[in-house]
């Protein structure tokens, strides 16, 4: 007797064969049931995140490849394990009330503290296509791979800017967007850290870095903006690729549009509060750098990179790293210095081992750099 099919002959021989069919036909009904649940519509207090992402184009030339990624949680409400937190983190950086109570840090600290949804299917729309995302993750987090048709992408795409959105409810009038950036397969693509490369952030201190992270509202470093849209006019490409948990990316998102940075891919850490402590926010960013920025390389073999961070981390070590294993492809390395280091330090001397002097630069005044001339 089969446990699944039933006892043969309960069924009778001429009947064995509609037994089976009625039991497939549950089988796929249950299975049915268990999608629409994970497909359910995206409740009134969950609230949609999508990372800007990159697609590359196919080896045939006729589609754009892309992997999305987007985040889906609930707000957290006001609980005991938030206060816990709250107090943790205000007594480690040892805030006044007024900075305690501002809008800045309930703002960023509520983004740690959310409730993840976990096994949610995102379905996403762009242009007429539509797509089911694979199911969001314990942290919140899902991804879908999906090929767009070129002559799709190039109906819809703006400045190379290729939109989508979250398939929502049609009485909810939210909406939830996100942008695919099609990176061509030549070109310049920049690659930027983002604290003390383009934002202040005083990583050398970990009390200030708390106080900037959290406590004060996001400041450009004097220059960069400027530089970055120069760069962009020249058709450069960028990518942001940071120590920073992902938490952080919608107060950043913010912050570049304001500051008016060109749009960008983002390539942040996974963190959840729950593993580990405050501190771990700081951890060494060998570990998260280098797999991103390999990553981009091997997506684009035949693009060119500039790579451009700081010296208050592990910048100048990462990025020597990436230039002796990517030779070809990387053309240019710009370390803006925040620790008071001469060029002709021993740390440079060693992070930039078998990297040609004349391929990498440490500046303080942004305005004095360009793009390396074609080579």
């Amino acid at each position: 007797m089969s446990p699944l099919f039933g006892d043969r002959s309960a069924c009778g021989n001429s009947a064995w064969q509609m037994c089976i069919a009625r039991t497939a036909w549950l089988a796929a009904a249950l299975f049915v049931a268990t999608c629409d649940s994970a497909r359910a519509e995206i409740r009134s207090d969950e609230r949609v995140v999508f990372f800007p992402t990159l697609a590359r184009l196919s080896d045939d030339g006729q589609h754009w490849e892309t992997e999305i990624h987007g985040w889906i949680f609930e707000p957290e409400a006001d609980s005991s394990v938030r206060r816990k937190a709250v107090a943790a983190l205000q007594a480690v950086a040892r805030t006044d009330a007024d900075s305690q109570n501002s809008a800045v840090f309930q703002q960023r600290i509520r983004l740690f503290l959310v409730d993840n949804e976990r096994a949610k299917v995102v379905v996403i729309r762009c242009g007429d296509l539509t797509h089911d995302l694979e199911p969001s993750e314990a942290d919140g987090h899902f991804r879908g791979k999906l090929l767009i048709p070129v002559a799709v992408a190039e109906k819809l795409a703006t400045d190379g800017l290729l939109p989508f959105r979250a398939v929502t409810a049609a009485n909810d009038e939210r909406k939830f967007e996100g942008s695919i950036h099609l990176i061509p397969p030549t070109g310049l693509s920049v690659i930027s850290d983002i604290d003390d490369t383009i934002k202040i952030t005083e990583v050398t201190d970990k009390r200030k870095t708390l106080d900037n992270t959290f406590f004060q509202p996001f400041r450009a470093v004097d220059g960069m903006p400027a530089l970055y849209r120069r760069w962009g006019a020249a058709g450069a490409r960028f990518h942001f690729v940071s120590n920073s948990p992902w938490q952080l990316y919608p107060p950043l998102a913010e912050f570049a549009q304001a500051e008016r940075f060109p749009a960008g891919t983002f390539h942040l850490k996974t963190f959840r509060l729950q593993d580990g402590g405050l501190w771990d926010l700081f951890a060494d960013p060998v570990a998260t750098k280098i797999p991103a920025i390999e990553r981009l390389l091997v997506a684009y073999p035949r693009r060119k990179f500039v790579l451009v961070g700081d010296s208050g981390e592990r910048d100048p070590e990462v990025y020597g790293r990436i230039a002796r294993a990517f030779p070809e492809q990387v053309r240019g390395i710009f370390i803006r210095d925040v620790t008071n280091e001469p060029a002709d330090a021993p740390r440079y001397a060693e992070a930039f081992r078998e990297v040609p002097s004349a391929m990498w630069q440490v500046f303080r005044d942004p305005s004095r750099l360009a793009l390396p001339a074609d080579r």
